[in-house]
């Protein structure tokens, strides 16, 4: 996800609103939904904010909010536990590039899982006995 005015430079085969009937779908399967952003890509600081406000303002937040850092965003982190405090904040893709200690700030800053697996998507991911 992303704001809805940046949402275009991040993919362009499907909208911001296609993106939205998606979760709506999984929701109503009963399935707990699990959306968050790549941070990184080249965003403004609105950009982000956009992105917290259209997921704190669904009918229901994301049970799970998982954060793709290509940057340390660690006031992103702290952000979304403040504007979505049920949900779990997950580190996800680009871990692999934190040393331990600024994991560890991550986790300082509000979150509270992680994605584990030799790969995420496209991206490399620690290994479990690094975790």
């Amino acid at each position: 996800m992303s704001s809805r005015g940046y949402y275009p430079n991040v993919i362009t085969t499907r909208t911001n609103d296609e993106r939205l009937e998606t979760l709506e779908s999984v929701r109503d399967a009963g399935i707990n939904v699990c959306s968050g952003g790549i941070i990184g890509l080249g965003e403004a600081e609105e950009d982000l904010v956009g992105l917290l406000h259209i997921l704190a303002t669904l009918p229901s937040h994301p049970e799970s909010v998982p954060s793709n850092a290509l940057l340390a965003m660690f006031r992103m982190i702290a952000t979304t536990c403040r504007v979505m405090p049920k949900a779990m904040v997950r580190l996800s893709a680009g871990r692999v590039w934190f040393s331990m200690p600024v994991q560890a700030l991550c986790f300082l800053a509000g979150a509270n899982s992680i994605f584990t697996g030799e790969k995420l998507l496209t991206t490399p991911n620690n290994d479990f006995n690094a975790d």
